[in-house]
């Protein structure tokens, strides 16, 4: 018993901790900012173009021919010790059109067993992964994209798998200083669940964004929302002891975007500030918020080399560090088309 209420444990932390309707769904992990862009721009992007190849996760309407030979390689240290490795790569394939596939996994590490005596089982692990393939299409200022998704959950020889997908659609101004994009995420079906009497849930979410850098400034600005298949996300308890009043609409509001800014040195430098109200809300102290939905980050290019780092802000126990490597293949590879 005291190993189920672990395991039940450990998958709603995840789900919570991101400042998502936590709790409700299966399979939270997916919707863990991984990459450095996404981290320092609050946790959501899903229409800033053709510069990162980990945006394709995001959206995959935002692959573009521009992208084919990236490879990307991340590392995410997220709360209570738990670690998520991820790699993006895209490839042109000539008539087929350019295809990227992407490895996501996330470990919780080793825990401790016990039976109903207290006496130790030993030690068992915890770990999920998603595998993603998926294409974008351009007509002219438009981009759509769809990606599959292979889902494993494993915790403590409890299995569940699921197949999910993301359509998404993006327009890009012909000046290239405006974006928006469109993405249904998370469409499918479990395969096989946890076990007979579990019914888990994929996590749908409905994401809208706009990217906007103003002309003569070396600023772009972004707007994100997310959660848009559900009006009011605000978690309020009428019978708490704590009587905190009910949040007003344009909290209920806020809690669904997302707002970040880049700071555009140059070519080969950038800074990113990025400001997540939900999280600000569900993870801030009585007293004070703690850095509480915060984030920030840098990028920098050596020649065919890019090196990111950004930090998210969750609460003030900690938050997480991402970390990520990505390379330009066309550089110093020879590019081949099939």
């Amino acid at each position: 018993m005291q190993r189920v209420s672990l395991i039940i444990l450990c998958i709603f932390h995840v789900s919570v901790t991101f400042g998502q309707v936590g709790g409700q769904r299966s399979y939270e992990f997916m919707n863990i900012p991984y990459n450095p862009r996404v981290v320092g721009m609050g946790g959501l992007n899903v229409s800033t173009p053709y510069e990162d190849v980990n945006l394709v996760i995001s959206n995959p309407a935002l692959s573009s021919d521009s992208l084919s030979g990236m490879v990307s390689f991340n590392y995410l240290s997220y709360l209570a010790d738990i670690n998520v490795l991820s790699t993006v790569y895209q490839h042109d394939l000539g008539k087929s059109g350019h295809w990227f596939m992407g490895v996501n996994h996330v470990s919780y590490g080793n825990f401790e067993s016990f039976d109903d005596t207290g006496i130790s089982l030993g030690e068992f692990d915890a770990g999920e992964t998603f595998v993603t393939v998926g294409r974008g299409h351009q007509l002219d200022n438009f981009s759509l994209g769809a990606s599959l998704k292979l889902i494993n959950s494993s915790i403590a020889g409890f299995n569940s798998t699921a197949l999910a997908m993301d359509l998404g659609g993006a327009f890009i101004h012909p000046k290239g200083n405006f974006t928006a994009g469109l993405v249904f995420k998370n469409i499918g079906f479990v395969l096989s669940d946890y076990s007979e009497s579990q019914n888990s849930q994929l996590p749908f979410d409905v994401q809208l964004g706009a990217s906007l850098k103003p002309k003569h400034m070396p600023f772009r600005f972004t707007f994100t929302a997310y959660n848009l298949y559900k009006g009011d996300i605000a978690f309020f308890d009428p019978n708490s002891a704590d009587q905190e009043e009910e949040p007003g609409t344009f909290d209920k509001v806020m809690r669904h975007f997302v707002v970040a800014t880049e700071l555009l040195l140059s070519k080969n430098v950038n800074f990113r500030l990025g400001y997540n109200h939900l999280i600000r809300q569900e993870l801030k102290l009585e007293d004070k918020a703690a850095g509480a939905g915060l984030s920030f980050g840098l990028m920098f290019r050596i020649k065919a080399f890019e090196f990111a780092y950004s930090r998210g802000g969750y609460h003030a126990a900690g938050g997480s560090n991402s970390f990520s490597v990505t390379a330009n293949t066309n550089l110093f590879l020879k590019r081949r088309n099939f």
